[in-house]
């Protein structure tokens, strides 16, 4: 446990003294003293005081080291991201293993995603859950496939399996590249990605058909984030239209309109 240690750092890095601290929780000030040397550990209550007093999360108070935080992420943890701290750093990914300890590829079929929402971080679900393996692939990185639903990627359709892989820092997310992003909400869903989480603790989320407008989603409602690798699909991608074609059936449309207004002057 590094809680002792993390309050004693939260203390000193916004200038408080022990007196201060003590005085807003209701403590005596050798009761915080031994609570920051770990001669006593505080129960229940108090772990709750001390995380509502930094705007930090119990888990993170109890299980990350804050000092060895970038400057980056402690400004992130101070303006209440605290999702994405632990995203980042405290993330423990369900996975299973072939028989010679390689990472297995799990995938996550379109039946199985609202199952998936649930229970991503259940090892006995994720046990379940088919498996292969990729040879192309690095044997040091970790990879999930999901059978995505829709048409806002197009020309990756529907139906399509996208390969991802597993981002635990959520900082590295790269504007322009596309990712899978499990949502408390909406479930699994495959966008291009803005990141503008430094800025306003939010990715900007993109779909590649233009049909679709884009939209913003907090970290917040965020459990996973997987960075695309590649797809396989069954069906043959669509021809786009060249530039010829494209001004053919703009000038047939306005040849058509021309025609629709002159039957109302008539």
């Amino acid at each position: 446990m590094t809680f002792n240690t993390n309050i004693k750092f939260l203390r000193k890095r916004r200038g408080r003294t022990q007196d201060d601290v003590a005085s807003a929780l209701g403590l005596t000030r050798s009761t915080l003293n031994n609570y920051e040397n770990r001669i006593a550990q505080p129960g229940m209550e108090n772990l709750v005081n001390f995380s509502d007093y930094y705007g930090v999360a119990i888990d993170t108070l109890i299980k990350a080291d804050l000092t060895k935080l970038s400057e980056s992420q402690l400004s992130q943890l101070e303006k209440g991201y605290d999702v994405f701290i632990r995203g980042s750093n405290l993330r423990v990914l369900a996975t299973t293993v072939d028989q010679e300890n390689d990472e297995n590829i799990e995938l996550v079929s379109e039946k199985a995603s609202a199952g998936y929402t649930s229970g991503f971080a259940d090892p006995e679900y994720i046990c379940i859950l088919p498996t292969f393996q990729l040879p192309f692939l690095s044997k040091e990185k970790k990879y999930r496939t999901f059978q995505i639903n829709g048409d806002s990627m197009l020309p990756i359709p529907h139906g399509a399996y996208v390969t991802g892989e597993f981002v635990q820092n959520w900082n590295f997310i790269r504007d322009k590249q596309a990712y899978i992003v499990l949502t408390i909400n909406d479930g699994i869903i495959f966008k291009v990605v803005e990141n503008r989480i430094s800025e306003e603790g939010q990715l900007r989320l993109h779909s590649l058909n233009p049909i679709y407008l884009p939209y913003s989603l907090h970290v917040n409602d965020i459990r996973e984030i997987w960075k695309f690798v590649h797809y396989i699909s069954s069906e043959v991608p669509e021809t786009r239209p060249t530039e010829n074609e494209m001004m053919d059936n703009i000038n047939e449309i306005r040849a058509e309109v021309k025609k629709i207004s002159g039957r109302f002057l008539d």
